[in-house]
């Protein structure tokens, strides 16, 4: 059993649903060398999120994004939290109710996703700057 990790940025993103399969992949370059394993994907800010989901249909990602806009609202008056502007606090909560990592298998060289899904990151800010990953493997080279 091996274990790997690495650290690496992803370039700002406009608020909404992105799918981010493809970068991650490309960040991992060791990803190859592995033929069963387990990726744990794990982002490290509290105003973004990571899930799994429809990688197909871009509606689901807008839907995404207004559903969840509607679960945490902007500008609502109990929010204590909202120093660094209106989307802050639900941006917070976004991450909370989504999560800030995934596991996915490894199979083969690469990530065992279905079909259908692909690895979102949620960007919950308007004005975000860049997302920092870390990407840990354990499995078999």
């Amino acid at each position: 059993m091996e274990l790997q990790q690495v650290n690496f940025s992803l370039p700002p993103y406009r608020r909404g649903f992105h799918l981010i399969t493809h970068e991650i992949t490309q960040e991992i370059k060791f990803l190859p060398e592995f033929t069963a394993g387990v990726l744990q994907l794990f982002i490290l800010h509290t105003s973004a999120s990571i899930s799994i989901n429809e990688n197909t249909d871009s509606s689901v990602r807008l839907d995404f994004e207004t559903h969840f806009n509607k679960l945490a609202p902007e500008n609502q008056p109990y929010y204590l939290h909202n120093d660094e502007g209106s989307d802050d606090m639900p941006a917070h909560l976004k991450s909370s109710l989504l999560g800030c990592s995934v596991l996915v298998p490894i199979q083969d060289g690469k990530l065992k996703l279905g079909i259908w899904q692909g690895i979102y990151l949620g960007e919950h800010r308007n004005q975000a700057e860049g997302r920092n990953f870390t990407a840990t493997l354990w499995g078999n080279r």
